[in-house]
């Protein structure tokens, strides 16, 4: 196997450039402004976003979950409650997300604090879902150890079949979550590593503005 060179590995930013004169004074509504561009630019998954929590030994842990929502309130999205990131959440409600454009060079951080919707709310979503995604929350138990990928069809199969006609019932250990947030950084790659760096962060019913170092 030939040797990977990371250090030779670099990509120059050079498509824009983020100032605090031009970003809007409401993070919810700068986000709303990227995000639309990500989906006017057919970014592949402009939705999906890294998702940060900690566990009870104070260990972060991180993976990638899709955005279902959001408005001046917070950003939502749905798993399992009795999955890692749920019972991480019920212990210590403070996360961080990131998502990340790379076809537009720009990346956003979000902090705050995860609250779970309604079941009413999450009711709704839920029957917006595919049915085939909707038996796939009934049949998968979220982050539990399985013998087999056969372990999981099987199960898969065999509600596909219990409920061919009619209404699927939502879990209930499944839902969404709200994110409120109480920090936004807006990053946008520039030449020679300077990149942008513009940072919300909320004082009471405010949102203070600054640019950070790259």
């Amino acid at each position: 196997m030939p040797e990977i060179n990371l250090k030779k590995i670099r990509q120059e930013y050079t498509q824009h450039s983020l100032d605090e004169s031009e970003v809007d004074s409401n993070p919810f509504t700068q986000f709303k402004n990227w995000f639309r561009e990500a989906l006017e630019s057919e970014v592949k998954e402009p939705n999906a976003m890294s998702l940060a929590t900690i566990d009870s030994m104070a260990k972060p842990h991180n993976r990638i979950v899709l955005l279902k929502g959001f408005d001046e309130e917070g950003f939502t999205f749905f798993t399992n409650y009795q999955s890692n990131k749920g019972t991480e959440i019920e212990g210590n409600s403070s996360v961080a997300v990131c998502f990340f454009w790379v076809e537009l060079e720009r990346q956003i951080r979000i902090e705050g604090k995860a609250k779970k919707l309604s079941r009413a709310e999450s009711e709704e979503y839920f029957k917006t879902r595919p049915k085939m995604s909707q038996i796939g929350a009934l049949a998968s138990n979220q982050s539990e150890i399985v013998p087999d990928r056969n372990h999981l069809d099987d199960r898969f199969n065999e509600l596909a079949k219990k409920f061919s006609d009619g209404d699927i019932p939502m879990p209930e250990t499944w839902g969404g979550y709200r994110i409120y947030p109480e920090y936004f950084e807006f990053w946008q790659g520039r030449r020679s590593r300077l990149h942008d760096r513009i940072a919300y962060s909320k004082e009471d019913l405010s949102w203070s503005i600054k640019r950070l170092s790259p």
